[in-house]
């Protein structure tokens, strides 16, 4: 087997390592028991928490054990943010993200075997603690100084929004996590996002301070950037969820299909499970024939198998070709095709409209006059049928599932209405 360090490596996954050397030893060595925390402080994961989710699956899969950490106390907190204070939210509305989130987590992680993964969740060695206790057994270890340099910290306290007391502790919470999973589960390695360094390293710093014989490791994978400037995991209609019903399986899927070239082999390396090969033979056919997206389709079928199953991912795709002509509209289930057109430019009408008026109105042309072009040109396309027509109508029985048209201008340009009196 590969070097685990070493492969994260080649993938881009280190970016921060306490010693980078005692942790190829330990690996070596092993097996390690390692966790990764995760705050319910919304009610999915999204891509962000993937990486490190998947990172965890890798480091599993080189014989190696995963804890994984979902924060019911740190998430009734929540880690500070580089601009403002959190909003708090409700125990009960906490405790039901935890289990949202557990759910999300199981089935990407190997929970039976020799190295099963653990689930364990903070609240269970916070809850009974007394503040006097939290401030001599553990806020004891932390020196003030040393909290207000964190990166995270510092930001705020620089800024006009301040931190409160609450935030600032926050490195304390997730410090004595990491002591006490050591202390539970022999946990010796805690992974997470190098913008999480300074909470990762007040765990190993308090596991120094109060047990001077242990050798415990942290690593931090490298924030993703975008090579057109914009943030990684956000999309024009906002973040991309694990959740089905935050994020469609269908936008999941087209996320990936859209990466841009200059991206796709970096996400190939962080998120697939494909061997060094298969992916630098896809980064060969991404040079030779962009056009053909083969490493983007290869990657979006992957992670949409891996996140929502091989049938919404069956459906998903079958999705994107009927979309532009490959397929049978009709065949696509109503909720499938309703999350594939809610992606492209829509309206909503009370009754079925001249042909012209609609790809005027929802945008595929620019007026009525242009509209007729298209059509007399043959560039016009209701359902996948091409319009023949400059004066027709769509009838009732022409409405996928009784409320749907699907407009296409050519062989790219999609739009859709929807009949709302139907």
């Amino acid at each position: 087997m590969t070097d685990i360090v070493d492969e994260l490596k080649w993938r881009g996954l280190i970016a921060l390592s306490t010693d980078e050397d005692a942790l190829r030893k330990a690996f070596a060595d092993g097996p390690v028991t390692f966790y990764c925390g995760f705050d319910p402080t919304a009610p999915s994961l999204h891509l962000g928490n993937l990486v490190q989710i998947l990172t965890m699956r890798r480091i599993q899969e080189a014989g190696n054990r995963p804890l994984a950490l979902v924060g019911g106390a740190t998430g009734l907190i929540g880690d500070p943010k580089p601009t403002a204070e959190r909003t708090l939210n409700a125990p009960e509305v906490v405790a039901g993200w935890v289990e949202r989130l557990r759910a999300q987590i199981t089935p990407l992680l190997h929970f039976d075997g020799p190295n099963a993964a653990v689930m364990v969740n903070n609240l269970d060695w916070t809850q009974g603690l007394s503040a006097i206790e939290f401030l001599r057994d553990i806020g004891k270890h932390f020196r003030v100084n040393k909290m207000i340099a964190k990166e995270a910290v510092s930001r705020r306290l620089n800024s006009d929004a301040g931190i409160s007391y609450t935030e600032f502790s926050y490195q304390i919470l997730q410090g004595m996590d990491f002591l006490e999973l050591y202390r539970r589960h022999g946990c010796t390695l805690q992974t997470g996002g190098s913008d999480q360094w300074g909470n990762l390293t007040s765990g190993t710093d308090l596991i120094h301070r109060t047990e001077p014989d242990a050798v415990v490791h942290a690593l931090g994978t490298p924030l993703i950037t975008k090579a057109d400037g914009t943030k990684f995991g956000k999309t024009e209609s906002g973040t991309v969820w694990l959740d089905p019903e935050m994020t469609t399986p269908y936008a999941f899927y087209q996320f990936w299909v859209n990466a841009d070239d200059r991206d796709v082999s970096k996400f190939l390396r962080i998120f697939s499970f494909r061997s060094r090969e298969e992916i630098e033979e896809l980064e060969r056919q991404t040079e030779e024939r962009p056009q053909a997206r083969a490493a983007q389709r290869a990657l979006a079928e992957e992670l949409t198998t891996l996140v929502h199953g091989v049938g919404q991912t069956a459906a998903v795709i079958a999705a994107s070709k009927a979309l532009f002509g490959q397929g049978e509209l009709a065949e696509l289930d109503d909720r499938t095709l309703a999350a594939a057109l809610s992606e492209v430019p829509h309206i909503q009408v009370a009754e079925p409209a001249a042909v012209v008026d609609l790809f005027a109105e929802v945008g595929l042309v620019a007026s009525k006059s242009a509209a007729r072009r298209t059509v007399k040109e043959g560039g016009a396309y209701v359902n996948n049928v091409k319009v023949t027509a400059e004066d027709a109508v769509p009838a009732r029985e022409d409405l996928l599932h009784g409320r749907w048209l699907v407009l296409r201008r050519g062989k790219k340009n999609l739009a859709a209405v929807e009949v709302m009196g139907a």
